[in-house]
Formats: structure tokens, sequence, C-alpha cells
């Protein structure tokens, strides 16, 4: 009898000590999600290309497009620069979310928001419902897939979608 509840004691307590490890990680993984996108809204260059790791990837919106850390760095000032006046999410969701195996085996936050971009030239804006999922290692951002509708977004500036003729 002592043996087995010996056995229950030292079975909760790694539970509970893997369980706490566990929250953790996942609430610092949100808050390095969270300080990247805030660094998205303000622009802030220097602390995007902090929160990424050197080995990073991104994928989306759409499926051929893939980017790294020097590239994505280059293309959000590009942006800036040329294109859009303020990036705001009006409202957001994380989670965190742990897969065990497979390709994407990994840490990730899962980021859901309503997303307002104002454009420079004309003032345009649009909103969109966009979704990022983040791996994170070592405290970087290593990996990401963004999805949006990008037809949605340039109905919205006035952009009419025509068929192709057969």
């Amino acid at each position: 009898m002592k043996k087995l509840i010996c056995f229950f004691a030292v079975t909760i307590s790694i539970v509970a000590c893997t369980s706490s490890s566990n929250e953790q990680k996942d609430k610092e993984n949100l808050e390095l999600v969270s300080k990247y996108v805030k660094a998205v809204e303000d622009m802030d260059f220097a602390a995007m290309e902090n929160y990424l790791a050197d080995d990073y990837v991104g994928y989306g919106p759409s499926f051929g497009d893939t980017i790294y850390k020097k590239q994505a760095i280059e293309n959000w000032k590009s942006n800036v620069e040329n294109l859009y006046e303020s990036i705001h999410y009006n409202r957001q969701k994380m989670a965190p979310v742990t897969i065990a195996d497979g390709n994407n085996k990994g840490e990730w936050v899962g980021v859901w928001g309503e997303l307002k971009i104002v454009y420079k030239t004309d003032g345009g804006e649009v909103t969109i419902w966009a979704n990022s999922d983040y791996l994170v290692e070592n405290g970087k951002i290593k990996r990401s897939f963004t999805f949006y509708n990008e037809a949605d977004a340039l109905r919205q500036l006035g952009y009419k979608i025509v068929p192709a003729e057969d």
C-alpha cells in the first residue's frame, strides 16, 4: 500500500510540475507574439527583427508566398515607406497550442483578428479578417503562416475582379 501511495504522489508531482512548466511556456510564447504584433502595429522594424529567429520563414497569404527574415523586414520597411499609413488590430484573440508530432511539431501561437489597414496614397482603407500562426522556438518566432482574403482587400479598395475570358 505504501508503494502505491508513493507511486501516486510521485506521479501527481510530475504532472503538476509539467502542467506548471507548460503554462509558463505558453505565457512566454503569448507575450513574445504579442510584442511582435505590437511592433508590427508600431512599425518598429528593429523590434520586429529582434523577435524573429535568424532562420525565420514566413508563408502566405497566397499558397506560393514564402519569405525569410531579411526579406520580411525589408518588405515591411518598403510597405510602410510607400504603401501603409497605419496598421491596427481592432480586435484580436491569441491562443497557444502545442503540436506533439509531424512536420509542424512545436509550440505555436495562433492570432485571429480584425485588422484595419490605412493606405498612404489615396487614404483608402480596408478591414480584413486575418489569421497568423507562429511557431516559437528558443524565445524567437521561427515560422509563420498568415491567411487573409486578398481579393476582399482589393474589393474594398475599389478593384473589380473580372473572370478571364475563355
